[in-house]
């Protein structure tokens, strides 16, 4: 590959923080760069507007699933692209990796973790190319962080091997224009937690959106009721028999968090960094400032720092190594690192940091949602604290 070529296909040459190239092949580098001219061509132009709207760009979503982004190769994608493309998606806008990896990230882990290879073979073809549009469904209205001894819907499984279930879900994503819902419900019979696709459509499903949010506002959030939903025994996820089960999709979803971290804070990044270098005060660009420089000093070592992490836990994820503490370190500290880099963006931006024409505003808020999503930072940091000591802080 001569210089010419090499320099075409670099993504992260214009500030230099991150030598993503040394990482990427040649044919993820261009699949890369097919997102993010996209994403600057099409979506960028629409976010303010339907972010402050409180909608989802749904002229996008088609669009997004044509690139073929999450199986692009005749190999398996591998880890550390499928991280890059959470990047690229969070450092355009928050909701649009969120809505993306609901799919590619947490249905499709639900489905490679929770179902049967049989199941598999049915279903996994079709949540690649989103014939199977599916979201995660855990959370409930009274139970986030406490959800493994909290989980309150019910399954009661009947005498024809069909099961019912009751109760209610809460900030389920993209759930109002999913195929199936990815329900977890609590077994009467043993107490234990198991996981069915539910039909979008199915009597007794009831779906509420959460108006009124201040971050990820674009995101359609719902608020799922099910009242004596029947499924049958073919649509339970056959390895999903307790939460120990529900603990290991979780593991493998919260690196993709961390990417998503990372990603936000390259795009107040390059949104502080373009402002303060077109606009001037006292006489001079507002970037020729120490105070403002030694910002985006701080912000750069932030972004490195979080990519360090990500990669590093790829890496290892990659080699078969999955462990709690390691994807609960990475999110909590690349979280940390992205609520300091984004709220230095809206300071140097000033007032202007405020509005939506800045792009820095709409990092600024949508950070608060994945500062807490996926595990809090107080949850997360218990968790590796249990690792370190041996000892469970959890309260019981």
């Amino acid at each position: 590959m001569n210089a010419t070529t090499a320099e075409q296909t670099r993504l992260y040459a214009v500030t230099d923080w991150y030598d993503a190239e040394a990482l990427l092949t040649i044919e993820e580098r261009q699949v890369l760069a097919r997102l993010r001219e996209f994403l600057d061509r099409e979506a960028g132009p629409l976010l303010a507007d339907f972010w402050e709207r409180g909608e989802f760009p749904q002229q996008l979503a088609q669009p997004l699933i044509d690139l073929n982004l999450m199986e692009p190769f005749e190999a398996p994608a591998r880890g550390i692209y499928q991280g890059f493309r959470i990047f690229e998606l969070a450092r355009t806008d928050a909701s649009l990796a969120t809505w993306y990896t609901a799919q590619a990230g947490l249905f499709r882990t639900a489905i490679r973790v929770g179902a049967s290879p049989e199941q598999q073979r049915e279903w996994m073809p079709k949540v690649i190319d989103f014939s199977l549009k599916g979201v995660f469904s855990l959370t409930e209205p009274e139970s986030g962080s406490d959800i493994a001894g909290g989980l309150a819907t019910t399954a009661h499984r009947r005498s024809d091997g069909s099961w019912v279930l009751n109760g209610a879900k809460r900030w389920i994503g993209g759930a109002a224009t999913a195929d199936v819902l990815a329900m977890f419900a609590r077994d009467v019979a043993d107490g234990q937690v198991k996981a069915f696709l539910v039909d979008r459509k199915s009597d007794g499903v009831m779906l509420e959106k959460i108006h009124g949010k201040t971050s990820l506002r674009m995101m359609q959030n719902a608020h799922i009721t099910l009242d004596g939903v029947r499924v049958p025994e073919a649509m339970r996820l056959h390895h999903v028999n307790s939460f120990r089960d529900v603990a290991a999709m979780l593991r493998a979803m919260r690196s993709d968090v961390a990417w998503i971290a990372a990603g936000i804070q390259a795009g107040a990044f390059e949104a502080a960094l373009r402002y303060v270098s077109g606009r001037t005060q006292f006489g001079r660009p507002l970037g020729s400032f120490q105070l403002v420089q030694e910002k985006l000093a701080r912000m750069l070592g932030n972004i490195t720092a979080s990519l360090s992490l990500v990669v590093r836990l790829t890496e290892q994820q990659a080699n078969g190594i999955y462990r709690d503490q390691d994807s609960a370190l990475a999110k909590m500290q690349t979280s940390l690192f992205m609520r300091d880099t984004v709220a230095l963006a809206r300071e140097v931006v000033g007032g202007n940091g405020i509005t939506l024409a800045s792009d820095v505003a709409r990092f600024h808020a949508d950070a608060e949602a994945v500062y807490s999503y996926e595990g809090t930072h107080d949850i997360n940091a218990l968790i590796i604290g249990r690792a370190l000591t041996g000892e469970s802080a959890f309260t019981r």
